[in-house]
């Protein structure tokens, strides 16, 4: 799988993928974040 590879050293390191892919797994877990949060308002807080 594409996960388990190793580190390619002749690939070129970009700043703008790994800026990419920050913003990407951040806005990820604000949006579960924001489920999981939606979920304990209606079936906990709100009775």
């Amino acid at each position: 799988m594409y996960f388990f590879r190793k580190k390619d050293p002749n690939r070129p390191d970009n700043f703008n993928l790994r800026v990419m892919h920050f913003i990407n797994a951040l806005a990820i877990i604000m949006f579960l974040a924001g489920i999981i949060w939606k979920l304990i308002d209606v079936y906990f807080i709100k009775k």
